[in-house]
């Protein structure tokens, strides 16, 4: 090894002007899922647009469908929000490095051993890690700690968030009698699962501030 290159790995990492502003992004996703996570019971028929604006999860994307979503709002919506928000971590990754791991770990409940798992040979394995795990905070922020190039994200994510699309459109036309039925028991009961979908919400995130 040369000594440029023994000096290249012994320069400390230093964190970009825009830094701040990624955290500022994660806080407000976090945000936009709690209320989702709160709302949801209401707004899965009387603003089903509204709620996967706010989070982008496999049960409400199939559940907008099954309310009555057109497809082409769903793709749109569903791309940008699961994209959006892999981005954002992705750029924490490239922003924070190992403190950004550490801060998953701490407040997000993400244990040692799944981001060891992760973290061993990302690099070689990166190619189906990001598609396989689109919805991945974790995943995202190593591929920015891993410093992805920009266009192999760009197509890895595409390809992933195309695949978890077409794979929740499929099973909410496979399972459309039932996701219709618990859509009509879910307008009888909406105010308690309301209740309880906020209590919820305040517990975990409690016990994640508890834990930390």
């Amino acid at each position: 090894m040369t000594d440029a290159a023994i000096e290249a790995t012994d320069v400390p990492h230093v964190r970009p002007a825009w830094a701040p502003l990624t955290l500022v992004a994660f806080v407000t996703l976090v945000i936009a899922t709690n209320v989702a996570s709160g709302v949801w019971a209401r707004w899965v028929e009387t603003n089903p647009e509204g709620l996967l604006a706010l989070s982008s999860r496999n049960r409400y994307l199939a559940l907008t469908l099954a309310a009555g979503v057109p497809v082409w709002v769903y793709v749109v919506i569903g791309f940008l929000r699961i994209g959006v928000a892999f981005i954002v971590c992705h750029l924490i990754g490239r922003a924070y490095h190992d403190d950004a791991i550490g801060w998953f770990r701490k407040y997000l409940g993400v244990s040692a051993e799944t981001i060891d798992g992760f973290n061993r040979g990302f690099a070689r394995a990166e190619w189906f890690l990001i598609p396989f795990f689109v919805g991945s905070n974790i995943v995202a922020a190593l591929s920015g700690v891993h410093r992805t190039p920009p266009l192999r994200l760009a197509a890895l994510l595409s390809i992933g968030i195309a695949a978890r699309l077409t794979l929740m459109w499929w099973l909410a036309r496979t399972f459309e009698a039932q996701l219709v039925e618990f859509l009509g028991w879910l307008q009888r009961y909406q105010w308690w699962a309301v209740g309880v979908s906020i209590a919820l919400v305040v517990f975990f995130n409690l016990r994640n501030l508890r834990s930390a």
